[in-house]
């Protein structure tokens, strides 16, 4: 099985000038003055996945049963929901300008108040990252958030990620909270629940351990720092501050120090192994052992040595407990936990051991004697103390059929984040570079029985999203993505059985398919061996290989003529080629490194595009001319498509905010293009079904409209645009890729950076004639009120509010009355006041216009009594509104 690789997809895209505004706070709406755009209701979901990531960290909650948080490198954070077995993502709101915030570098849950929950985010420490890192703080569970800007960044995507936790707060006195830094920076503390930080100057030593010290990109010649804090909670009582507290260094030689004082002051800790990093420091408090992970480099992919120990806090005794000699080891020890319920019982993986497979050790006697998950029984054949069904997430086989002593699915590899459930001996959650494995029947391990592992990651999406394709018949989705290659959904609500092979590709870069004949389809991606290219004559349900041209080192860009039978290729390490497949000759006219794309109507005509420059072919990509069309952006990641059924028709969106940016069309095939005055900024566009009556396909794009960053769509091509997203989904960045569905009015697939594809589905269906209201009487509005989540004391609510009349709204006012005591706590999407029990929630200045038919909605948090009805009734404007 190939070694999945570091999900980084849209880095390149990412630092070529993209983001340079500055920051909103995290789930709220952004600072800027909004103009007036129309907006609609749209109902988000993942075209599901299942994972696709690397999780670094699973954080439970020890007062709370069933309160769990995963972390992911760049796909945001996310909350277990017991009754659903599955994850809430949390971190949705994030915004393109701070789109570093997906990358989440540790998490904190509060066991005083489970309500509150911490997490620590920025995805790079070098400049790949434009911003600084920050605390995000919630009372609710992650439904909404706070922000604290830190003056330093933070690297939720760099090496040793998956060491920590690097956040902590009191287990008595909740609100200080301890955050160790990377790149010098030290630890750092807050006494007010996170809302203001300041550095902890008697901290002694900032770390010393860089990846590669030359890497002169900053990336993995940057310190990584403090890199865990673990309190004793034994030394502290009600509320006062715990008094001892460890944390962990990224210093071969002084890895672990202590706090006897509440953190005033700071001690190396004496007797402790040198020549290795401390990846987690995990407390028994009830038995007085600090148990340390060691490996020799910080990981998450290296380590090759490593050593796990036990400290005695009481008596300074250390004890190498290690599972295995030093000698026999060829991976470091990483994930670590303990059994809460059982103290005496510890886990810890070699996270590093790619191969055969990652390496889990259990002890029942505080780490005097280990077994493992599996063994050799008569070399290359093992015996393993457990089973695999991945029927749930098909993929995670990926296909293969290893040479024994390797098997498919693996248990894991980058298995560093590894918990026991406190409340559930039998409960245990491990993070791997793609999924989240589990098992609920963890005791059978003590037994002599196999315990049963199965994916645990329904609702965890955490795929990078380079390219997009909905054809118009077979599959409504095609994917290319990073790490796994890319899937054919013929269901968006199902895992599909497998993604693309025969070949695998690494990371997939670019698709296409051929217009008037949608089952032959071509793809280019990065492999570590065999041809860049891949071929489908059944609508990419299988796949052949094709042949490279001389000197091709990555996938770039393909495209497939309107018929299917020609192809023009623009890898990397080549010029653009024009072909079959089978063999290849250089187009001429064209340099090398173009984006290339194919007319939708004729066969014969091929463009490109590169730094300003529009180029044209009308024979099958053997020669290519220069457009004279100007204006055009000459910087900046640029993507452009031709519309089906319209020769010529061509819509471009790139650019950055050193030069030119926006949208661009042409109807004459490039000779000229004009900016669409209305599109501040552009980074995608695609295609969908036409609205009805409409002359002009749907355009969709990722853009910058009227003030607001969002994704819009326009029915009337380009003369207007609605928002369709809303300030709740706006997934960070979203500049890869986008388009709609040919098949569907108003369906829209969005590419993320580590969310995974989003498609949307629109409330506003235009009506058709003869259409009634749905039985809502002389009413001019209709209301859905949705309760979204519950938790103790608090909850969060969804609203949509339809025109049923004839005429548009130029302003709204919602009202209703809460039955039970409620207490609105915060809003998005409109601005709301109570008094007593009622409430009125008005239109915010970018979501006043509402068309006859149209939608608007808006979200809120509040706090309840152990009652939450719904309320009885609504009203707009003075007039009553029939409930949906």
């Amino acid at each position: 099985m190939r070694r999945p690789r570091l999900p980084m997809a849209g880095v390149l895209a990412l630092v070529a000038g993209l983001l340079t505004s500055g920051a909103a706070t995290a789930a709220e709406p952004p600072t800027e003055p909004h103009r007036s755009v129309a907006a609609d209701t749209y109902t988000w979901k993942n075209a599901r996945i299942d994972g696709g990531g690397f999780v670094p960290g699973i954080v439970f909650n020890r007062t709370e049963k069933n309160l769990a948080y995963a972390r992911t490198d760049i796909g945001g954070a996310y909350r277990w929901e017991q009754d659903t077995s599955s994850w809430t993502p949390l971190l949705d709101s994030v915004g393109w300008d701070d789109w570093g915030h997906t990358g989440v570098a540790s998490l904190a849950s509060d066991s005083v108040d489970p309500d509150k929950v911490y997490a620590a985010v920025g995805t790079y420490t070098n400049d790949w990252d434009p911003g600084n890192g920050a605390v995000l703080r919630s009372a609710d569970r992650g439904a909404t958030w706070q922000r604290t800007d830190l003056p330093f960044k933070l690297g939720g995507n760099m090496p040793g990620r998956g060491m920590g936790e690097r956040l902590a707060v009191d287990p008595h006195d909740n609100k200080v909270l301890y955050l160790g830094a990377p790149s010098g920076k030290g630890l750092w503390r807050s006494t007010d629940a996170g809302v203001t930080w300041s550095q902890v100057t008697a901290f002694p030593n900032p770390g010393t351990y860089r990846q590669d010290p030359s890497d002169t990109s900053g990336y993995a010649s940057d310190l990584q720092g403090v890199v865990w804090v673990t309190f004793d909670e034994s030394t502290g009582s009600g509320t006062s501050r715990t008094q001892t507290i460890y944390a962990g260094v990224a210093d071969k030689d002084n890895a672990v120090y202590r706090s006897t004082d509440a953190g005033a002051t700071w001690q190396r800790v004496a007797g402790q192994p040198t020549g290795y990093l401390a990846h987690k420091g995990v407390l028994d408090a009830e038995n007085g052992y600090l148990y340390l992970a060691y490996s020799d480099t910080g990981g998450p992919y290296d380590g090759a040595k490593g050593q796990v120990w036990r400290y005695a806090t009481r008596t300074g005794e250390w004890k190498n407990i290690s599972p295995a000699a030093e000698a026999d080891t060829y991976y470091g020890f990483s994930g670590l936990t303990l059994d809460r319920q059982h103290p005496g019982t510890v886990m810890v993986s070699g996270y590093s051991s790619w191969w055969p497979d990652t390496m889990i050790f259990r002890s029942t006697d505080s780490g005097g004697t280990w077994t493992k998950a599996w063994d050799y029984s008569s070399y290359p054949d093992r015996a393993n103390r457990y089973t695999m069904d991945v029927s749930s997430v098909p993929w995670l086989t990926w296909g293969a059929n290893p040479t024994p002593p390797e098997q498919t699915p693996k248990l894991g590899w980058m298995t560093e984040a590894l918990e026991i459930d406190p409340f559930d001996s039998d409960r245990m959650m491990y993070g791997t570079g793609a999924t989240v494995y589990g098992t609920e029947d963890l005791g059978k391990w003590d037994t002599g029985g196999t315990i049963s592992i199965t994916p645990m990651v329904k609702g965890l999406e955490e795929t990078a999203v380079n390219d997009l394709a909905s054809p118009p018949s077979g599959a409504p989705l095609l994917s290319a993505l990073g790490d796994i290659g890319g899937f054919r959904h013929t269901d968006l609500t199902k895992v599909p059985s497998m993604m693309f092979t025969s070949p695998n590709f690494t990371t997939t870069t670019s698709l296409d398919f051929a217009e008037s004949k949608p089952a032959t389809v071509v793809r280019v991606g990065n492999v570590d061996a065999g041809a860049h290219i891949a071929f489908s004559t059944d609508n990419g349900a299988n796949w052949y290989a094709g042949s490279d041209p001389s000197g091709v080192t990555g996938g770039g860009t393909v495209a497939v003529s309107a018929d299917g039978g020609r192809y023009v290729w623009s890898p990397e390490g080549a010029g653009v080629q024009t072909g079959s497949g089978s063999s290849w000759t250089a187009s001429g006219g064209v340099p090398a490194g173009a984006v290339v794309e194919s007319d939708r109507s004729d066969s014969q005509t091929f463009y490109a595009f590169k730094s300003g420059t529009f180029y044209a072919s009308s024979d099958g990509g053997a020669t290519f001319a220069a457009k004279a069309s100007s204006g055009l952006p000459t910087d900046g990641p640029v993507r452009f498509k031709a519309v089906p059924g319209a020769k010529g028709d061509i819509w471009l969106a790139g650019g950055s905010t050193q030069g030119a940016y926006g949208l661009w069309h042409s109807t004459d095939g490039g000779a000229t293009f004009t900016k669409l005055p209305n599109v501040t900024e552009a980074d995608t566009v695609g295609f969908g079904k036409a609205a009805p009556g409409a002359s002009h396909q749907t355009l969709f794009t990722s853009a910058k409209i009227g003030g607001v960053r969002g994704i819009f769509r326009s029915t009337d091509a380009g003369a207007t645009w609605t928002r369709i997203n809303d300030d709740a989904h706006r997934w960070g960045w979203t500049g890869a890729a986008i388009t709609g569905d040919p098949r569907v009015y108003g369906r829209v697939y969005v590419s993320t950076n580590g969310r995974g594809v989003l498609y949307g589905d629109t409330a506003d269906t235009p009506t058709q004639p003869g259409d009634g209201d749905g039985g809502s009487g002389d009413a001019a509005c209709k209301v859905t009120y949705k309760v979204t989540n519950e938790w103790p004391g608090g909850f969060q609510a969804d609203v949509t509010v339809t025109n049923t009349g004839t005429t548009a709204w130029d302003a709204w006012s919602l009202s209703w009355t809460f039955p039970d005591g409620q207490r609105l706590t915060q809003a998005w999407n409109a601005e709301a006041s109570q008094s007593g029990a009622s409430v009125t929630a008005r239109n915010v200045a970018w979501n006043s216009k509402v068309a006859a038919g149209g939608s608007v909605a808006f979200g809120f948090t509040g706090s309840r009594s152990s009652a939450n009805g719904a309320p009885s009734a609504f009203s707009a404007g003075g007039k009553e509104c029939a409930k949906g």
